[in-house]
């Protein structure tokens, strides 16, 4: 669904002549919320959102990406809460500079990882660096999408971080509103995703074929995904990766509320007074003032031994997820310190119980975000034949490296 219309035409045409393109339909008699506090004005949300279904299209605006091979747009469209409320959400969409192909651009929607909690870490307000590995993308004429998640760029509160349901819906439904800009999308799209983007990538994998069956859902590659959570629980609780655990409390009561989430039941007064931190800046401003807390005097309880806590955190452990016709494929570092390579490994065993085909491969020697340049190649090459139609499980195999350690079901 789209507010714009009838507009889109003439957006199309100001788009053609290289001006900077908007298209918010009869925003200029609508009342819009200010923009975030240091953020441009198209953050700003127009009046009406909650009025809106989920993949409508608000507005959108030609934006600068020096080195990328294609046209970059930032977007504003509608997603939902996890109380079915609609909620205005920000992305990119990037579109190649070839002529499109009949059916429209082949989708690949991107997934960020773990960058922060706040307006400020929209990876949209930095687009030229907000999808690694784009112009790999770009050059085999795909279309590609990439949602901020909602708590970051757009109001309101935090990001709802760890929340997979939440943030899948987010990266299914810029896949939607593409659909009403004039740039000729396909309704064929592929999900990828790394880190936390790698939980988002399994939920959009088991919500999408039901969430937006206009869209078909031609695989998934889900990087470093987390799982097994009470396994990365007491893998985290010592690590310098700790705060991850911080920011995945307050993301939980973001997203479910105090009546569901209570930070009280699981944070001491310490860690609450520390929750505007969250709000202060992004990744390394929350490593750098976080990480001189032990977990003990931030954490009251064990997560797990509260009833309601454990019930929220398990419902958001891929490891839970059912079997799914969409392909799969899961992608890691051999030396990830922040995701640990044996909860991968559970998963995927798990998943093949279930009757799951997919393919799981392992980069010896490199880190979380090391392993995203080296296998780029093999991982395009996968989506390649995925929008292709070939064979699930793919007979091909990973040469980003030397000794890729390659897994498939039995």
């Amino acid at each position: 669904m789209t507010r714009i219309g009838l507009t889109l035409r003439l957006t199309a045409i100001t788009v053609a002549l290289g001006l900077v393109a908007t298209a918010c339909g009869a925003s200029n008699t609508m009342v819009a919320a200010a923009a975030p506090a240091g953020l441009p004005s198209f953050y700003a949300v127009p009046n009406g959102v909650s009025n809106d279904a989920p993949g409508t299209l608000l507005k959108y605006a030609a934006v600068a990406a020096p080195g990328v091979d294609g046209t970059a747009y930032r977007v504003m469209y509608v997603s939902s809460n996890e109380q079915g409320k609609p909620v205005p959400v920000t992305g990119l969409v990037f579109v190649p500079h070839t002529a499109p192909p009949s059916g429209g651009y082949d989708v690949v929607t991107w997934a960020h990882g773990t960058n922060g909690m706040t307006n400020a870490c929209a990876p949209s307000l930095h687009p030229a660096s907000a999808v690694p590995s784009i112009n790999a993308l770009l050059q085999h004429d795909w279309l590609v999408t990439a949602s901020d998640y909602q708590g970051e760029g757009t109001p309101p509160g935090l990001l709802a971080y760890l929340v997979g349901s939440l943030s899948a819906r987010n990266t299914v439904d810029i896949v939607r509103a593409v659909q009403n800009m004039p740039v000729h999308a396909s309704r064929n799209y592929l999900v990828w995703g790394h880190s936390e983007g790698g939980q988002t990538a399994m939920f959009a994998w088991n919500i999408g074929p039901t969430y937006a069956p206009g869209l078909h859902l031609v695989g998934t590659v889900a990087g470093a995904p987390p799982s097994q959570f009470g396994f990365i629980y007491n893998f985290l609780k010592t690590s310098p990766y700790r705060f991850y655990l911080f920011m995945a409390a307050a993301g939980f009561n973001a997203a479910y509320g105090n009546a569901k989430a209570p930070l009280g039941a699981v944070m001491t007064a310490k860690a609450q007074r520390l929750l505007p931190v969250l709000r202060s800046g992004c990744f390394t401003t929350l490593e750098s003032k976080l990480d001189k807390y032990t977990l003990q005097s931030l954490v009251k309880t064990n997560p797990f031994d509260v009833p309601g806590w454990k019930q929220l955190i398990e419902a958001n452990d891929p490891a839970n997820l059912p079997a799914s016709t969409v392909p799969l494929l899961i992608i890691q570092g051999g030396a990830d310190k922040q995701i640990p390579v044996a909860s991968t490994q559970l998963l995927a065993k798990q998943l093949c119980a279930k009757g799951q085909d997919l393919e799981r491969w392992i980069y010896p020697g490199l880190s979380h975000t090391g392993v995203i340049p080296v296998s780029t190649n093999d991982m395009v090459h996968w989506m390649a034949d995925r929008f292709a139609g070939k064979p699930n499980p793919d007979p091909y195999k990973p040469f980003g490296q030397l000794n890729v350690q390659t897994t498939t079901c039995p």
